[in-house]
């Protein structure tokens, strides 16, 4: 009865360090799956692209659902999925499917600014927004799905075997200005001059900063560039050097200029180390994005 027992107990334990190693080696030795949500947009596009190129697996969601760019070597191998982020169950079936998530959901001008017609302009995709895009449902209320969603999936019993210790990492992009509350002259800038509608833009990007900050579940990376362009962005490049002459000057409140290449590998090297965490500014980036 006693080398019964006793030799149930070693195939017991065999079968459950099997189990854990075929786990360990699932999340391991797969390619990541990263979640790009507003992956159709200008910076979305660019992170799906250079995720590819890196080698991993993509599924991008945004409204459309369609490829902005059909026949792109890289971005012809994302899968593009339309839904709205909005919705709870859309972003969760997402995240569900994914090792890592980025938010590049975002606009401008909403529709409360009475300057969402511009979006065509300034947007890098040439998009408008809906009815209800207001800077508190594109920005907080999608973010938010998307903490909700990696929580969950963080608690799960696979994840906690097999995940990273330092939790789902998730990469936000947010803005330069939400961090004048910790410059100097920063919060008299934005009490005195910043217009309205930039108020409220801020409001939803910290609200989005706070959430991740206070999560033990998430390995959050919050990225906050100032004006992002490329040499197709007509409408920026009169004012870049007027941001990047100010912040080498040494003014507080503004910060060097960020092209789109440099926000995306910045993103790409954030989701692969796990040493990356918190908030990154301009200098930050440059140098996340040399490891690429």
């Amino acid at each position: 009865m006693f080398r019964y027992w006793h030799t149930l107990m070693i195939a017991s334990f065999a079968a459950l360090a099997s189990q854990k190693t075929e786990i360990s080696a699932l999340a391991t030795s797969t390619p990541k799956r990263v979640a790009v949500f507003g992956g159709t947009g200008y910076v979305g596009s660019a992170v799906c692209e250079r995720l590819v190129k890196q080698g991993y697996s993509v599924t991008a969601m945004s409204r459309r659902g369609v490829n902005p760019r059909p026949g792109d070597e890289y971005l012809d191998q994302v899968k593009w999925v339309s839904g709205d982020a909005t919705q709870a169950d859309a972003v969760k079936e997402v995240v569900a499917d994914s090792d890592a998530v980025v938010h590049a959901i975002g606009l401008l001008f909403d529709v409360e600014s009475g300057l969402s017609n511009l979006n065509t302009i300034v947007s890098g995709s040439g998009s408008l927004p809906g009815d209800d895009s207001t800077y508190d449902a594109i920005t907080r209320k999608t973010m938010f799905n998307v903490i909700d969603a990696c929580e969950y999936k963080a608690k799960s019993p696979l994840s906690i075997i097999g995940g990273s210790k330092k939790g789902i990492p998730v990469c936000f992009v947010s803005a330069a200005e939400a961090g004048w509350p910790d410059v100097s002259l920063g919060p008299r800038v934005e009490s005195t001059l910043a217009p309205d509608w930039l108020k409220k833009y801020l409001i939803a990007k910290r609200a989005v900063e706070a959430r991740l900050s206070s999560s033990s579940f998430l390995r959050s990376v919050i990225y906050r560039p100032s004006l992002i362009w490329d040499w197709t962005k007509f409408d920026v490049l009169p004012a870049i050097p007027i941001f990047n002459i100010a912040s080498a000057v040494g003014v507080p409140f503004v910060d060097k200029t960020v092209r789109v290449e440099t926000l995306a590998d910045a993103i790409v090297a954030g989701i692969g180390d796990d040493t990356v965490s918190g908030v990154q500014r301009y200098m930050q980036m440059e140098m996340l994005a040399k490891r690429v």
